[in-house]
């Protein structure tokens, strides 16, 4: 049995649109970059974004100057509007996660909101530091929002043996009642 002329040309035809495609991927692939190093990502119900740390030395400390500066800068952020956000309902789960390098070393992220006006979104209710955690899992956005229009998150890499700071992430949430 023979393949015919028409059939050679067509799987050679397949051949060809499928090696273009492939070479195609693959320099796309390439041409696309490293992902953003040590991003934070918020997550509210099935929405989420992402942010670089607002705060971060190449993976060394932030002595107090930096820290101070650092929270200048996300309050001018917040007030020009320049923090990553997404809209929350009380009905909504939020929940926040960290880089594993980062996760490591500790973290912890609290709102603004809740009956204390700094309730803890990850970490314990005594500001417990989490390690080796990458997800703060899911929490009832109503318990952690505030009476404002906006919900302020900020998350923050710290080690829990010596209380050093390593990164810090914004972000705000836009409180919505339907």
């Amino acid at each position: 049995m023979s393949l015919s002329t028409r059939a050679i040309a067509g799987i050679a035809g397949v051949v060809v649109v499928g090696a273009a495609s492939l070479g195609t991927g693959i320099y796309w692939a390439h041409d696309a970059g490293k992902p953003r190093e040590n991003v934070a990502t918020m997550v509210v119900g099935t929405s989420s974004t992402t942010a670089a740390p607002f705060c971060y030395n190449d993976g060394k400390p932030l002595d107090n100057d930096a820290l101070s500066t650092c929270l200048d800068g996300i309050k001018q952020a917040r007030k020009d509007g320049k923090l990553p956000t997404l809209d929350v309902r009380a009905s909504d789960q939020i929940g926040v996660g960290v880089p594993e390098d980062l996760a490591k070393k500790g973290w912890f992220a609290l709102t603004n909101g809740g009956s204390g006006g700094q309730t803890p979104l990850a970490g314990g209710a005594e500001g417990d530091v989490l390690t080796g955690v990458t997800y703060s899992g899911s929490k009832s956005a109503g318990s952690l929002m505030s009476a404002n229009d906006v919900t302020s998150v900020t998350v923050v890499s710290q080690d829990k043996k010596t209380q050093e700071y390593y990164a810090v992430w914004a972000f705000d949430l836009n409180n919505k009642t339907s």
